[in-house]
């Protein structure tokens, strides 16, 4: 019973936020002595801290408390194509250190190692031994299979997909160890911080080295039932090759950042990359805007594809082609309202190179402060 008392006490804190005895009290429906008891007990298991006093109406002035959230900590990791970026946060969410770090790794072997190295500067970094760390999050193109131990579909990672790759990486960071494909997590980013804050059902769409989408239905991820909901580049594309259907995906050969490239050479525009394709077209290069449309046009053909079957309540757009919204979003509309009467609101993501790293902390929090509770007793 006294532990059932400590954890009533500790989810209203985490509910309700900072909170006296008294309202923990009438929130909880406990007795003031037995509220007073599992706060000390609490305290005493640095779970949780006084944070004030409160005079609120007559008489003496009253202790508030709150969650510590130095009780525990989180990392979170972003494996892309191009950049590597750790963050540790509190059990507040609070992000206390964060590395980024250039993608140079050849094999699946060497981004192995990076990562762990990456993942141990960023801990050092917060003042934190590895011990601290409740919950790792891992973002990484790909679906995981817990079955191989693999991840498939990402193909823009030398060697990433070879059978027991789940396994070397739980070697190399340890215990509590969680793998999740990076679209999904910037789609549980962009909820809680960014652009789709209270939205119940909505895609968020990443383009640039790949494309993915993350599909949250009644506030919660779908994954589909092979993980794989959301592997939007695998959508068919007139003109792409077979072998493009099997390894990287139609959508994604025709629409990620190395085809805004190619769109734009065939306007007569040399570019070394989909960012400067972007920024000529945002000082008026007629090449480059016309590359933008095709490009937006491509993109409007995905989100009316997801929208039949999921009609969400807004699509967000992020990533590092995704993220020219104010370059996008206008042609894109203009195709969605030709091909479907189904065209939902499209917005620019909030958290930019930070969202799937944003997705990973949240998610590792949900797990983290559940864990935090039994470590500490």
């Amino acid at each position: 019973m006294r532990v059932l008392n400590q954890r009533a006490v500790l989810d209203r804190l985490r509910a309700g936020g900072p909170a006296t005895r008294p309202q923990i009290a009438r929130d909880t429906g406990l007795s003031k002595p037995t509220v007073g008891q599992a706060l000390l007990d609490l305290e005493r298991h640095g779970l949780v801290r006084p944070t004030g006093r409160t005079t609120a109406g007559p008489g003496r002035s009253a202790v508030v408390y709150e969650p510590d959230p130095a009780a525990g900590h989180v990392l979170g990791v972003d494996i892309g194509r191009r950049r590597i970026r750790a963050a540790v946060a509190d059990l507040a969410g609070r992000v206390i250190a964060r590395v980024d770090e250039r993608n140079r790794c050849r094999s699946a072997s060497a981004l192995v190692r990076t990562v762990k190295e990456l993942a141990t500067t960023t801990v050092a970094g917060a003042g934190l031994s590895w011990d601290d760390l409740l919950v790792k999050v891992v973002g990484t193109p790909g679906v995981p299979d817990p079955r191989s131990r693999a991840l498939h579909h990402a193909p823009n990672l030398p060697g990433w997909e070879r059978p027991g790759l789940l396994d070397d990486l739980e070697a190399e960071l340890g215990a509590g160890l969680v793998v999740e494909n990076d679209a999904n997590l910037a789609a549980v980013g962009e909820r809680a911080q960014g652009a789709a804050r209270g939205a119940g059902v909505f895609a968020c769409l990443t383009v640039g080295t790949g494309i993915g989408m993350g599909i949250v239905v009644d506030g919660r991820l779908f994954r589909g039932a092979h993980g794989a909901a959301g592997e939007v580049g695998y959508l068919p594309w007139p003109g792409q090759s077979e072998e493009d259907g099997r390894v990287r995906g139609q959508v994604e050969s025709a629409a990620a950042a190395g085809s805004v490239v190619a769109l734009a050479r065939a306007h007569g525009l040399v570019a070394r990359s989909a960012r400067e394709v972007f920024a000529a077209a945002a000082a008026g290069d007629g090449r480059a805007l016309a590359a933008v449309r095709e490009e937006a046009e491509r993109l409007a053909f995905v989100v009316a594809a997801v929208v039949a079957v999921v009609d969400p309540e807004l699509v967000v757009l992020g990533g590092g082609v995704g993220g020219n919204t104010e370059l996008l979003r206008e042609p894109m509309e203009a195709a969605l309202r030709r091909m479907t009467p189904l065209a939902p609101r499209v917005v620019a993501g909030e958290l930019g190179d930070g969202a799937v790293l944003s997705g990973a902390i949240e998610m590792g929090l949900g797990t983290a402060r559940e864990l935090v509770f039994d470590r500490h007793r």
